[in-house]
C-alpha cells in the first residue's frame, strides 16, 4: 500500500466493519463511540498572568472609602430632612454622621494614596472628564460644609449659616454617595465596568440604608421613624440595582455570587433584611431599633467590600475579560 492509497476518508477500497466505532458519540451494540481527545478549553494567559492587572488599591482603605462616602452623603440628606420636619435630635445625628464619615473617608483615601500631598495635587487642575479629579473637588467642597453644619448645630451659633450649610451639603450628598460608583465603572475591571448603568443606584441605595441605620442607632425612638423609612427605601433600591446588574452582566457577574465576594454580598443582603425587620418590630423598643441600625450600617459596609472583592476577582480571572469581548464581537457581526 502506498501513501497515495490513503485519503482523508480512509484507505481506498477498504470498508470498515459493521462493528467499527465512528467519531460520533452514540451507542452501537451497547458500546460508545470514541471520546473527544481534546480537553475543554481553559482561559489562560502568558506565564499564568491575568489579562488585566488588578487595581493596586488596598481593600480596607478603598472599600472603607466607598462605604464612608455613601454614609456621609446619605446622612446629609437625612439631616436636611429631619431639620425641615422639626426633628432636631435626628438632624444632629445626621450632621455629626456626615462630618465624621467624610473625615474618615478622606483619611482612608490619603492612606491609600500614601501621603496627603497627592490628594492636594489633584486639586491643581479641574478636569471634568476625570471621575477622580471631579471627586476630589467634590470632597474639597462638601467636607467643609458638613463641618460648618455640625459646628453650628452643636455650638448653637449662627443658625442661618448652619441651615444653609446643611442644605448645601444635602444637595451634594447624592453625588458624594455615588461618584465612587462612576470611578470604579470607569476602569477596565469587568465586574465594575460592565455594571456602569446600575452601579450608581446600588451605591446610592447602600448609602441611604447606612444613613437610615445610623439614625436608628443613635437618634431617640420618637424621632427615628424617617430613618427607618429611609433604610427601607435604600435597601430596596440597592437590592433591585444589584439584581438587575447581575442579570444583565451574565457570566461576568459570577464573582458577585461565588467565592469570598459572593459570601460578603449574601451576608450584606441578609443583614439588610434583618435590620429592616428588626426596625419594624422595634417601633416601641429602643434596643431593637439600635440593633437594627447596627445591622444596616454593617450591611452597607459588607456590600461595598463585596463589590470591591468581586471586581478584583473578575480582573484576576481571564475568562471575565475574554468572554464578554467575544460576545460583543459576535453580536456585532450578527447585527
Amino acid at each position: 500500500m502506498s501513501s497515495s492509497d490513503v485519503t482523508r476518508d480512509g484507505q481506498q477500497g477498504v470498508h470498515p466493519g459493521r462493528d467499527a466505532l465512528t467519531g460520533r458519540n452514540h451507542r452501537r451494540k451497547g458500546r460508545r463511540g470514541e471520546r473527544a481527545m481534546v480537553p475543554d478549553a481553559e482561559f489562560t494567559s502568558y506565564y499564568g498572568k491575568p489579562v488585566l492587572n488588578p487595581p493596586v488599591w488596598k481593600p480596607v482603605d478603598i472599600a472603607g472609602y466607598f462605604f464612608l462616602g455613601g454614609l456621609a452623603g446619605g446622612s446629609s440628606l437625612l439631616a436636611a430632612g429631619a431639620e425641615a420636619t422639626a426633628r432636631p435630635a435626628l438632624a444632629r445625628v445626621g450632621k455629626v454622621g456626615a462630618f465624621g464619615a467624610i473625615s474618615l473617608s478622606l483619611v482612608a483615601l490619603v492612606e491609600d494614596l500614601g501621603r496627603p500631598a497627592r490628594f492636594i495635587n489633584m486639586l491643581r487642575v479641574f478636569k471634568p472628564t476625570s471621575p477622580m479629579n471631579l471627586g476630589s473637588w467634590l470632597l474639597a467642597v462638601y467636607a467643609p460644609l458638613t463641618g460648618a453644619a455640625m459646628v453650628s448645630d452643636l455650638a448653637r451659633r449662627l443658625p442661618r449659616v448652619g441651615h444653609a450649610a446643611t442644605a448645601a451639603a444635602a444637595a451634594l450628598g447624592p453625588a458624594v454617595a455615588t461618584y465612587t460608583a462612576v470611578l470604579v465603572a470607569d476602569t477596565a475591571v469587568p465586574a465594575w465596568h460592565g455594571a456602569y448603568p446600575e452601579m450608581p443606584f446600588a451605591f446610592a441605595g447602600s448609602g441611604l440604608s447606612a444613613a437610615g441605620g445610623l439614625g436608628l442607632l443613635a437618634a431617640p425612638l420618637s424621632e427615628s421613624g424617617p430613618a427607618l423609612r429611609l433604610s427601607v427605601l435604600g435597601g430596596a433600591m440597592e437590592v433591585a440595582a444589584l439584581r438587575r446588574m447581575e442579570h444583565r452582566l451574565g457570566e461576568a457577574a459570577e464573582p458577585y455570587s461565588n467565592g469570598s465576594s459572593g459570601t460578603l454580598m449574601k451576608a450584606a443582603e441578609a443583614a439588610t433584611a434583618a435590620g429592616i425587620i428588626l426596625g419594624q418590630l422595634g417601633r416601641r423598643r429602643r434596643v431593637l431599633r439600635a440593633i437594627a441600625g447596627g445591622a444596616l450600617v454593617g450591611a452597607s459596609a459588607l456590600t461595598r467590600l463585596g463589590i470591591f472583592q468581586a471586581g478584583m476577582e473578575s480582573a484576576r480571572n481571564p475568562k471575565y475579560t475574554v468572554t464578554p469581548q467575544r460576545t460583543r464581537l459576535k453580536d456585532r457581526d450578527i447585527s
